[in-house]
């Protein structure tokens, strides 16, 4: 196993979890401020209003979620095989 294969600490997790919930929490209360200014187009006001109502739902569901492992690929040394088989070979005759 590498190092580069070590999941990430529970500190870093719950940091990025953080910042996802509260991004998502963030959103919420704009969608609803502009519902209220945008009374006069009740399309668009029941629309932003109807976006706010699940999103502390999916905030939470988000954050609590395990985050992706990561995909970073270690580079192993391969040898250049070709070059190997490429050349002749010496036979030796036994007698």
């Amino acid at each position: 196993m590498l190092i580069t294969d070590a999941a990430r600490s529970y500190e870093d997790e719950l940091a990025v979890r953080k910042r996802r919930y509260k991004i998502m929490m963030g959103m919420r209360i704009p969608f609803m401020v502009l519902a209220a200014a945008c009374y006069q187009i009740p399309w668009l006001a029941v629309t932003l209003l109807i976006l706010s109502i699940p999103l502390p739902w999916v905030a939470v569901l988000v954050a609590n979620d395990r985050l992706p492992r990561k995909s970073e690929k270690a580079s192993h040394y391969r040898p250049d095989r070709r070059e190997i088989e490429q050349r002749e070979h010496p036979v030796i005759d036994g007698q």
